[in-house]
């Protein structure tokens, strides 16, 4: 049809080079059979790595996924792209990690070597995943929703739409994190304040979550207790509380009001207002619920 439609002949030529260019991308790979050598020595680490350890193999034998259990019961994956020069070269790893994970490899190394070295990375990273299994199971956490295990960041509910970002350094997960409050002026600068002045009782033998609790003086809201629509509150202009992923996270400085909105949704509103002015990259204008 799109080459049907083409006016003149320099416009098919352009539209041809896309279909096929689509075409193309969207063609298997064709599976060109690696040397009997690769095989016999996959098979073989695969024996001596033991099957049970083995979650996937697709059927051209050249993407292996590992199962491994850490120290504290959470299972992990990691996903080995084998080049076709196996062993000579190493497998590509993929994994789900917040730090880069990088293999030590040599030439007379197997699968067993690989496995060893993400075990000790998994323990690595214990302390991190600790600290953020216990935000994830004890606080409401608004973003991310679904939390992989590379996500260094959490949005905990405060309060009614008051709630704090903090992001957790793998290597450090017991110092303490970048905080950043979002909520109306009234709510988080008490926040901040409390912080900044308990910031010398921070203890880095006690868990990060308690140590947030102690600093701030808060109890944080209890998946037990509430519901999540106890504090997240939809947008006041489109009514939603996801738009495009994300969440409202501006408030109206108004201790009465302190309705939430998205930043496109609150955006889009002040510009369409004459009494709005804007500074830099910054828009000033009313509520549009209370109009302060």
């Amino acid at each position: 049809q799109r080459l049907h439609s083409c006016p003149d002949l320099v416009s098919f030529m352009v539209e041809l080079k896309t279909v096929l260019e689509i075409a193309l991308k969207n063609t298997p790979d064709l599976h060109i059979p690696r040397p009997p050598e690769y095989y016999s020595c996959l098979v073989r680490d695969l024996e001596i790595l033991g099957w049970n350890k083995v979650t996937y193999v697709d059927t051209g034998l050249t993407t292996v996924k590992l199962k491994a259990e850490d120290s504290c019961g959470r299972w992990h994956l990691i996903t080995l792209k084998l080049k076709a020069k196996y062993p000579t070269e190493p497998p590509d790893c993929l994994v789900d990690f917040p730090v880069q994970f990088a293999i030590s490899w040599m030439p007379q190394n197997s699968l067993l070597d690989i496995y060893k070295q993400f075990l000790a990375a998994l323990e690595s990273l214990k302390g991190f995943w600790d600290a953020l299994d216990e935000i994830d199971g004890n606080t409401w956490v608004l973003e991310p929703e679904h939390p992989t295990r590379s996500a260094t960041a959490r949005r905990i509910a405060i309060g009614n739409n008051v709630s704090v970002n903090v992001e957790v350094d793998p290597h450090h997960p017991n110092m303490l994190p970048e905080c950043y409050f979002l909520g109306a002026d009234h709510a988080v600068v008490p926040l901040r304040a409390k912080l900044n002045n308990n910031i010398h009782l921070w203890d880095p033998e006690i868990s990060l979550l308690q140590n947030l609790k102690d600093l701030l003086e808060i109890d944080f809201p209890s998946r037990a207790m509430l519901e999540k629509s106890d504090f997240a509150k939809d947008c006041g202009i489109c009514y939603a509380y996801r738009l495009d992923g994300a969440t409202p996270d501006h408030v109206c400085d108004e201790p009465r009001c302190g309705q939430p909105f998205h930043q496109a949704c609150l955006y889009e509103w002040l510009q369409g207002l004459p009494t709005s002015r804007q500074s830099f990259n910054v828009i000033f204008g009313e509520c549009p619920y209370c109009n302060k």
